[in-house]
């Protein structure tokens, strides 16, 4: 590959099914005449754990970096595909070096110069720190970064003709930061961050209570690719309670919700004459985590077995009905997932559909317990799954729930859950605290390799301690290969080889939702998978 022009050309393709769905209202058009003087004010169920893009990999952290930090590539309203940002240009002189041009003139709101220097200090930072909640696992080709002078920045890459890269620098392991303001070595603290005014996106930062109140101002500094934002200010509002979320945007209190209303209160809201239900296209996806070490018959348990512990998997995948949680408990607002790509992007399977269950899509206790006989598993299996209602939504409670009964219903195993909150939570399950565990994506980009490098390689963020060799080295091949068919049936071999060890267990595929107050308008919920908030207006 040559140009990134190619490289566009070929992602907008493999991502033709969800941007023929993307959502853009009226009023988010790039033209602007200049913000309007009103302050938004949006609720969210979702919670930070840093503003540090080192140290945090989710969505309600990344909501915040979206809008205050500057990408070398990003995506415009409307599109999934990536175009120059605070980048002039990016372009491959060699197989193994993509090199970027930055626009001149650059400052961070604090004043401070911008130039390749920051950039080269975001990268290395990201890999040296690598912090467990971080997203350094989607760097895993970034063999290093050199400047030849203040606007250019040298990739070198590990794994030639990278497929994903410019998607890579849109993700939230590419936000750019002041190296004036962060600490080289570890994970910088919230409120130094917005001290030191380290912001150069739409907006910028000028009150900070954390998971409490965010408000934002509109940076007159920004250069980059999207129009400046609509509305000078915007306060955010966390909310400990989904239903208190939704009767402040009934009453008006709130002029947008987005993440995570139950999906009883979205069919409500969809009745409403006061609101509009905003929705946009898939890509979030919901599954079980198998921790390695020390699920039942784990690597380190007392009675470890790696081959019991792949039945007790199997058979987990065996008796769950997907189906019966989509349709009770989120009304079909989320669809089955029978593969670790979902639906709508180049190279999704159903893997699970034919290897699990009834081979249909359902379930069949008698198949897992034959699973579980054959593997010299007697008695029934002990399960402790771990869940969280404040980052997944307040139906994760229902969903965890009926998921436990059905396990317990089939007489093979004994199954409790529990609910911790996602501060605590996203510190716990990379600390091997919970055995299985609930989690969540909403994807960085829309390629299929987001839903395989950052679960499936080896430094991968789930931190379950699965580690396959032949899988790895599958990743790595896609990730090199020009030609979309060769590099299509590479993704599908993946899915099939992960699906027979189901490190994770995919459950439930779903859209994107937020919902407005009537005089809102400019809300876009696109393939680019961003909310920004930027085109609102009223």
């Amino acid at each position: 590959m040559k140009s990134v022009s190619a490289r566009r050309a070929r992602l907008l393709g493999a991502a033709a099914a969800l941007a023929a769905t993307a959502l853009v209202l009226a009023g988010c058009a790039s033209g602007n005449s200049g913000s309007s003087s009103k302050t938004i004010t949006i609720g969210t169920t979702d919670k930070i754990t840093s503003l540090d893009p080192a140290g945090a990999y989710d969505n309600g952290s990344f909501a915040v970096m979206t809008q205050v930090y500057p990408f070398l590539f990003d995506t415009p309203y409307g599109s999934p595909d990536v175009k120059p940002d605070i980048a002039e240009s990016g372009t491959f002189t060699d197989p193994n070096t993509f090199e970027v041009k930055l626009k001149t003139g650059l400052k961070f709101a604090n004043g401070h110069k911008l130039t390749s220097s920051d950039v080269k200090f975001t990268f290395d930072r990201q890999l040296k720190i690598a912090d467990p909640n971080g997203p350094s696992s989607l760097l895993g080709n970034l063999a290093s970064v050199t400047t030849p002078d203040d606007t250019t920045v040298d990739f070198h890459l590990k794994t030639a003709n990278d497929q994903t890269f410019e998607q890579v620098l849109s993700s939230p392991a590419g936000p750019i930061v002041d190296e004036q303001v962060f600490s080289a070595d570890k994970v910088t603290p919230d409120d130094d961050i917005v001290k030191g005014e380290a912001f150069a996106g739409q907006y910028k930062i000028t009150s900070y209570k954390v998971n409490q109140l965010i408000q934002y101002q509109a940076f007159s500094g920004y250069k980059g690719l999207l129009a400046p934002a609509k509305t000078k200010t915007i306060d955010v509002k966390y909310y400990a309670n989904a239903s208190n979320l939704k009767l402040d945007v009934q009453k008006g209190a709130v002029d947008v919700a987005y993440r995570s209303l139950a999906a009883t209160d979205i069919a409500s809201l969809r009745k409403d004459k006061n609101v509009k239900v905003v929705d946009g296209p898939g890509g979030e996806i919901r599954y079980i985590v198998f921790n390695f070490d020390t699920m039942p018959f784990g690597a380190k348990t007392a009675d470890a077995d790696a081959k019991k512990a792949l039945a007790v998997r199997q058979a987990v995948a065996d008796v769950v009905d997907r189906q019966a949680i989509a349709t009770q408990v989120f009304k079909d607002t989320y669809t089955p997932l029978y593969s670790y790509v979902p639906d709508g992007l180049t190279g999704a399977t159903k893997s699970l559909e034919t290897m699990y269950g009834d081979g249909k899509g359902g379930p069949d206790v008698d198949k897992a317990k034959a699973t579980l006989a054959a593997a010299g598993i007697t008695g029934k299996v002990k399960l402790n799954i771990q869940f969280t209602t404040d980052h997944y939504g307040p139906s994760s409670q229902d969903e965890y729930d009926l998921i436990v009964d059905q396990l317990n219903k089939s007489g093979l195993f004994t199954a409790t859950d529990d609910s911790t909150e996602y501060v605590q939570y996203s510190k716990d399950r990379v600390n091997d605290v919970y055995p299985e565990y609930q989690l969540g994506w909403f994807p960085d980009y829309s390629d299929a390799d987001n839903y395989l490098t950052p679960f499936f390689s080896k430094d991968n963020f789930v931190a379950n301690h699965y580690d396959d060799a032949e899988v790895q080295k599958l990743i790595t091949e896609e990730i090199g290969t020009t030609d979309s068919d060769a590099r299509t049936k590479l993704i599908e071999e993946i899915q099939d080889k992960v699906a027979a060890e189901l490190p994770t267990l995919p459950l439930l595929q779903g859209s994107q939702v937020a919902v407005v107050g009537k005089d809102v308008k400019g809300a876009t919920l696109d393939a680019s998978f961003k909310f920004r908030y930027a085109t609102l207006s009223k």
